[in-house]
């Protein structure tokens, strides 16, 4: 780690590159997850690359929304759970203890599966992070970012004339995509997304996935989903998680016409789950 690291709880680090010549942007070894006795994720070892969208799948409680919290430490927030291994990004580890978890989070981003807009204006929701983080000042710099991240969450031609009023008041498709808007205006490098779409319509799903489809050329994409269907749309690679251990990863196509575990293959085509 270097000073600026020591001083700041800035990652500080270098991106390894795969052997299919994409840039390793999050690095996990050997990633254990504890609450308490109860082991919940087992010796996870996974290579994500940037600027592609990795789908995380699996049946309920098999472990990929664990591990997608441990990317951006939220599992911190559990007094009783403890986690071992490293997870690097750029090939720093978040997990050193110089690392400000804080700091971390407006590095890497998350959308939750329910909407979850602050109880304030459309315009509020998205400067509150460029706010704490000391990205911006007010007025023109702000109202830009307000623009840009709702421009780029599909969302600005929709509300641009509602900026005051409650993002509490859109629709279900319309509160999403502003919580996407929110967790790209500090302009993180990672987006964790803990199934999106399973609050949504069809159509709002749609328009959920074609808007990962657009962000993945500017940001690396991480989503959990129950959703085969889903997953083959919107992810260039795919990991299937089992009873709390990393099964398989690979591009999906791959995953999903000739996976190398019959786990995986059994999954996939509803023989469980």
């Amino acid at each position: 780690m270097d000073k600026t690291a020591e001083t700041t709880g800035v990652l500080s680090g270098a991106a390894a590159t795969r052997t299919d010549g994409h840039e390793i942007k999050v690095a996990a070894s050997n990633v254990s997850v504890f609450y308490g006795e109860k082991q919940a994720l087992f010796d996870v070892t996974i290579d994500i690359p940037g600027r592609q969208v990795m789908a995380f799948i699996g049946p309920s409680g098999c472990g990929k929304s664990t591990f997608l919290r441990c990317i951006n430490r939220m599992n911190d927030t559990i007094d009783i759970c403890s986690v071992t291994g490293t997870i690097e990004i750029d090939g720093a580890n978040i997990y050193d203890p110089k690392i400000d978890p804080v700091l971390l989070r407006a590095r890497v981003g998350m959308v939750f599966q329910k909407p979850n807009p602050f109880p304030k204006s459309i315009y509020d929701n998205i400067c509150y992070g460029p706010r704490i983080h000391g990205k911006a000042r007010a007025g023109s710099e702000m109202d830009e970012i307000v623009e840009v991240s709702l421009k780029r969450a599909g969302l600005w031609n929709e509300v641009k004339d509602r900026l005051k009023e409650p993002g509490t008041g859109l629709s279900g498709g319309q509160q999403q995509r502003l919580c996407i808007a929110r967790a790209i205006a500090v302009n993180p490098e990672v987006i964790l997304m803990d199934e999106p779409c399973s609050a949504l319509d069809p159509i709002a799903t749609a328009r959920i996935e074609e808007l990962i489809d657009e962000l993945r050329e500017r940001y690396t994409i991480v989503i959990v989903t129950h959703s085969m269907q889903q997953a083959a749309r919107v992810s260039q690679r795919a990991a299937f998680f089992h009873l709390g251990r990393l099964v398989e990863e690979g591009e999906t196509d791959l995953i999903f016409t000739n996976p190398s575990d019959q786990r995986t293959q059994d999954y996939i085509t509803g023989r469980f789950g």
